[in-house]
């Protein structure tokens, strides 16, 4: 067995931690100030965007919790300590967006059919108030959203949220200026339409690491064709490749050798392939079991 391994960095677990929990305070207050206004209002969309910031504060807790415990070490019965908590906080949070989005659509469908009149001046101060927090929420969050999945559905809820933000700013302004009423549950509409299309693309990304599905960058053909060029190597056979978590990508196979070389020639031959699957595909981790003349099928690529 042979790893390549790359470190955490504590200091940006500790600073993604520390970020998490003021947007987690910030999403609070908002909430509870939405759904004030929005029920003194009447406003629906204030309402949706005071569930989906209650869905932002559920989300932004199992992200610092799923955090949390990624630093916690591996032990005997947890080989890979809890280094998919990420990964299943991913996974949970892409599916409360989606199914946020599903209520507010009926929500909004029923209050077309029965408009009502709104207090907007609360609805615009509340508004600008979810605009700015949310807006420093994004800011602190978005330099870890490109590198970590987790970090980037808690982006995502509160991205989204802004855009709410801004869309209900824009219907208050609407509603106070020219009585368009029907344009609250119009924005409800399109902020949850926009909830489920960035909720499907992030659950589609994690159910694919969960399920231990090649990464869609990987084309297993290019590996074992580039492996069969290094070295006296007859047949690679039986890969398994598969993402662990947003910093580990983990290969397995059996190669079949020409001749019956000696442990220390191998030894030479797997570096030579560790170097070239991390460099040329970022595999970080493999584990390669050699075999001479051994009596198993050498046609399956891939074989559960």
């Amino acid at each position: 067995m042979a790893h390549s391994h790359h470190h955490h960095n504590h200091h940006s677990h500790d600073l993604k931690g520390r970020n998490l929990l003021i947007s987690i305070i910030l999403n609070v207050v908002i909430t509870v100030a939405q759904v004030i206004g929005g029920i003194i209002s009447g406003s629906l969309a204030l309402l949706s965007d005071a569930l989906h910031n209650l869905s932002d504060v559920i989300s932004l807790v199992i992200s610092y919790v799923a955090n949390a415990l990624s630093r916690k070490q591996a032990s005997t019965n947890k080989t890979f300590g809890y280094k998919r908590a990420e990964i299943i906080a991913a996974f949970v949070n892409s599916a409360t967006l989606i199914i946020v989005a599903v209520f507010l659509i009926i929500e909004a469908i029923e209050r077309f059919f029965s408009p009502q009149d709104i207090g907007t001046g609360i609805v615009i101060a509340l508004s600008v108030l979810g605009i700015l927090a949310n807006g420093f929420s994004v800011l602190l969050l978005k330099s870890d959203s490109d590198k970590n999945m987790n970090m980037r559905s808690a982006y995502l809820h509160l991205l989204t949220d802004m855009m709410a933000s801004v869309a209900v700013l824009a219907g208050g302004i609407l509603m106070y200026y020219f009585q368009w009423y029907w344009i609250d549950p119009l924005l409800t509409l399109v902020i949850a339409l926009y909830l489920i299309y960035m909720g499907l693309q992030l659950l589609r990304t994690s159910t694919k690491v969960l399920m231990l599905f090649t990464p869609d960058t990987i084309e297993v053909q290019q590996i074992v064709a580039a492996i069969c060029k290094l070295g006296p190597i007859e047949n690679v056979h039986h890969v398994h490749i598969w993402q662990l978590n947003e910093d580990e990508l983990h290969m397995e196979a059996h190669i079949d050798f020409k001749e019956d070389i000696a442990l220390s020639e191998f030894d030479k031959i797997l570096v030579e392939i560790e170097a070239m699957v991390f460099s040329e595909f970022g595999i970080n981790h493999i584990n390669i079991q050699p075999e001479f003349e051994k009596c198993d099928s050498k046609n399956l690529i891939v074989q559960d």
